[in-house]
């Protein structure tokens, strides 16, 4: 006699937005182990062919949203939960980005910015990427990893001084933990060149790495050089590199800083669509006005509004502009930059209507840019996805919902080269979320950065019942997506 549950969970009555940026329609997911097993007219599957069923009638079930752009390369191993993005509806994270990667790197001394984005000098202790792979097969984490491998991290684990363009024999030994990582399964490369690290290698070290992608299906992400005063520079070189070397691009957290650039977004979008028309060009968003990242007392211009996010040397300043604090002190903001280092900050540097322009573009993928490690960190690490859905797609209408769940899902899986992952799709792994599309919101603020989003019901990572909503415990089910070229 055949088995009358074959299933092992029937998702019933649910509004499926597949992630492609088809209509939504009105269907039944069957999953079976950690695959979805069918995609069905509603009611065409009895529930008893499922070991156990749930009526989601009002929700809308996707695909697990992909993190394209994070920095969780040490909290998926310390933190392994991974609360603030499984709660979001995060099933995937890409880490490695803005050239900053765990891997391969051990150090003797504090990591220099921005390195100190990832945790201290024990956090680094993975002389390789097999041995980080390794690691994160050992504690599980709740969601799954695809990792980039950042050029500073290289640059430092090769460089006396990194200060200067590296010579042919640097350039060799990079490229050698670049291909090892690569074989090990990362699935691309990172440049951060607008940071101290990174800044130092011209056009023709990058591009030396990045060919490396060619022939191994790799994506090379760019924190560009400098996304203020010459972010149409940066846009070229971006673009002629990933030529040279035959690659893939996306452009990190896309931005027109600083109040003498705002507006600019209507020059770089066309720029950006025209380069696409001639090859593989992405490009990342998170839906603030504020940025994130080391608080450089070079970069304290006077200008916009900073709040520090961390201080090793004043902690108890956290969560305080500094403004506020250089007047407490009787000193220039750039002073008390300086007496706070090392620290990290929020930089209140992008205009609402660029940020609008960007995530409105149909290249945009969504990407936290979320620091964990932060003591009071931006908002975007725990809202950055509910907020895409609920203030920009249903509140403002900036685009259909349909359009925000592509954008966090099956454009994401494809530019990064995740297969079967990103749609809701008959033999795709069982990466799902299901939510309340009328009250899906962020609730993190810049004063309390820490609260859990709203309007989530459930997560399922790999065909597991991973978390629920008000709960803080995750049955974790995540694992590395290597590289498939």
């Amino acid at each position: 006699m055949p088995d009358r549950a074959p299933y092992d969970l029937l998702l019933r009555n649910g509004t499926v937005i597949d992630g492609s940026g088809a209509p939504r329609i009105q269907a039944d997911v069957a999953i079976l182990g950690d695959r979805i097993a069918a995609v069905a007219p509603t009611g065409s599957i009895a529930a008893d062919r499922a070991k156990d069923s749930i009526d989601i009638a009002g929700r809308v079930v996707a695909p697990g949203f992909i993190d394209v752009h994070t920095h969780d390369d040490r909290a998926v191993i310390d933190g392994p939960d991974m609360l603030p993005k499984i709660s979001q509806g995060v099933t995937t994270v890409v880490v490695g980005n803005c050239g900053i990667s765990l891997s391969p790197l051990t150090l003797k001394g504090a990591p220099p910015p921005p390195l100190n984005l990832l945790g201290d000098e024990a956090a680094y202790e993975f002389p390789s990427f097999a041995d980080y792979r390794g690691r994160l097969g050992e504690v599980v984490p709740g969601v799954n990893v695809a990792a980039l491998i950042g050029h500073s991290s290289l640059r430092i684990g090769t460089m006396a001084d990194v200060g200067r363009k590296a010579d042919a024999g640097e350039i060799d030994a990079m490229r050698r933990l670049l291909a090892d990582s690569l074989d090990a399964g990362a699935i691309g490369f990172s440049t951060g060149l607008y940071y101290k690290p990174n800044a130092a290698a011209d056009a023709d070290e990058v591009a030396a790495l990045a060919e490396l992608l060619a022939d191994r299906g790799g994506v090379y992400a760019t924190h560009m050089r400098d996304e203020h005063d010459k972010v149409l520079d940066s846009l070229e070189e971006s673009f002629s590199t990933a030529r040279r070397a035959r690659v893939p691009v996306v452009i990190s957290h896309h931005k027109c800083a600083g109040p003498h650039n705002w507006g600019r977004s209507r020059e770089t979008l066309p720029v950006i669509e025209e380069a696409s028309r001639h090859q593989p060009v992405g490009l990342d968003a998170y839906p603030y006005t504020a940025g994130s990242t080391v608080l450089d007392p070079d970069h304290v211009t006077g200008d916009i509004r900073i709040m520090v996010a961390w201080s090793k040397a004043r902690p108890e300043m956290a969560g305080r502009d500094l403004a506020e604090i250089a007047a407490e002190w009787g000193c220039t903001e750039k002073e008390a930059a300086v007496r706070l280092h090392p620290a990290g900050a929020i930089y209140f540097q992008m205009d609402e209507a660029d940020v609008r322009r960007i995530l409105s573009f149909p290249l945009t993928m969504i990407g936290s840019d979320g620091l964990p490690h932060d003591s009071h960190p931006h908002p975007r690490l725990w809202g950055t996805f509910p907020r895409v859905l609920g203030h920009y797609s249903r509140d403002l209408g900036l685009f259909p919902l349909e359009t925000a769940v592509h954008k966090m899902t099956g454009l994401s899986a494809m530019r990064f080269n995740l297969a079967d992952r990103g749609l809701v799709r008959e033999g795709h792994a069982a990466d799902l979320v299901v939510f309340d599309p009328n009250h899906i919101a962020d609730a993190a603020t810049f004063e309390a950065p820490k609260t859990p989003s709203r309007g989530l019901d459930f997560v399922l990572v790999n065909g597991r019942m991973s978390w629920r909503a008000g709960e803080t415990e995750v049955d974790r089910a995540g694992r590395l997506l290597a590289q498939t070229a």
